[in-house]
């Protein structure tokens, strides 16, 4: 079976390199992908599926019935662009000015809409039901949260007892190699805004104002102090400010210093103490020198957590359809962030990453996802369909 399934998937190369580039052409951003959303359904045309376009988003959940009853799978693929302006030059470049497919989304929509062709051909194999997310608005926008709220787990009718979705990098891993691990496989992320109120006055006289500059400087160094004296450095936390605002010239003391911080946490509970940590730290350092802060975290994405079984699962399946070293045990998490975080906080399921470095490249230096330079080969499309359809077809078969 596996054989077979991978071989159907490399007949059905060309035509799933033909959609990417279609896709790639058009980047969209956000919720709201009305052109991509019409070249996947058109791609799944004619297939006996169950289709739901989303209300709020321009999501596409289909489901394939088997021919008997049984279990229910749930494979993702965000569809999505990034405010990027492309420069790699490729003949399919982004027509789209300040948009571009710089995370392969692209490539994860062909291949699950490739994966959808493979198993409606088995659909009279296949005892339980497949539902198929073709996502929106992953780049910080939560559009997996949001097809939840409309009901996408439900969607088959059972919830899934399984959810798998495979994510390319240009860079980091070989062509064709799978990664990922049990447990925490990438971080949460989250906002640190932080406001210090003082009062304004002359710059030649600091002692006739609140000066909120040299306050909010101290709340930034004694964030990095917290993170090193408050938490385990085997479960770790990263915050980096990237934002500071504050006066218009020299001469003039403000009345408000802002700045804006980046937290990386690796588990719930780090996130949750690091998120009250901070918040704390910078309103007492401001009330001990006469001022007041208003801090706050805007959250954003869950820690995505894989299911060791799933893991495993994922790994054997790969194996077995690829080969033997195409699939690694990732050492450590990644400290980027996925909205698929929340679907696996509700079903058990696995976040893998496949290779999609371009032949003769060095994965080591290659520019990374989320480079206007980075580039994906069409090789992976195949092995990503087949894999996709194959995670499916085994998991129901066990369930």
């Amino acid at each position: 079976m596996p054989a077979e399934v991978h071989q159907d998937a490399a007949a059905m190369a060309g035509e799933l390199a033909e959609l990417r580039h279609a896709i790639h052409r058009e980047p969209e951003i956000g919720l709201d992908l009305p052109m991509t959303q019409a070249k996947v359904l058109s791609a799944l045309g004619g297939l006996p599926l169950e289709i739901t376009r989303g209300q709020q988003l321009s999501s596409v959940t289909a489901v394939l019935r088997g021919s008997l009853p049984g279990a229910t799978v749930l494979l993702r693929g965000d569809m999505d662009a990034l405010p990027v302006t492309e420069r790699t030059g490729l003949p399919y470049s982004s027509q789209i000015d300040g948009a571009m497919h710089a995370c392969g989304h692209d490539l994860h929509t062909a291949m699950l809409a490739g994966a959808a062709r493979l198993l409606s051909a088995r659909q009279q194999e296949i005892a339980g039901n497949v539902i198929f997310m073709f996502q929106p608005g992953e780049e910080g926008y939560a559009g997996a949260r949001q097809m939840i709220s409309e009901g996408l787990l439900d969607a088959a009718g059972d919830r899934p007892v399984a959810a798998y979705a495979l994510h390319v990098t240009s860079s980091t891993l070989p062509l064709g190699v799978c990664g990922t691990r049990p447990g925490t496989m990438m971080a949460a992320a989250d906002v640190l805004e932080v406001t210090v109120h003082g009062h304004g006055g002359h710059a030649s006289q600091p002692h006739r104002a609140a000066d909120p500059i040299p306050v909010a400087c101290e709340i930034v160094t004694a964030l990095q102090a917290m993170v090193t004296r408050r938490f385990d450095v085997f479960d770790p936390v990263v915050l980096t400010v990237g934002s500071f605002h504050a006066g218009t010239t020299d001469n003039v003391i403000p009345d408000e210093a802002k700045f804006l911080g980046s937290l990386r946490t690796f588990s719930a509970e780090t996130r949750t103490r690091a998120m009250d940590y901070a918040v704390r730290l910078a309103t007492q350092i401001a009330a001990a020198h006469g001022l007041t802060a208003t801090a706050g975290f805007a959250a954003g994405y869950p820690v995505t957590v894989n299911n060791g079984d799933e893991v495993s699962f994922a790994q054997a399946a790969v194996t077995q359809l690829l080969g033997s070293g195409r699939c690694l045990t990732q050492p450590f998490p990644l400290t980027g962030s996925e909205d698929f975080s929340y679907v696996l906080e509700q079903v058990p399921g696995a976040f893998v990453m496949l290779g999609a470095c371009p032949q003769g490249a060095d994965p080591a230096t290659a520019a990374n996802n989320h480079s206007a330079e980075a580039v994906f080969d069409d090789v992976v499309l195949a092995d990503g369909a087949a894999l996709l359809a194959e995670l499916a077809l085994r998991r129901l078969a066990a369930a």
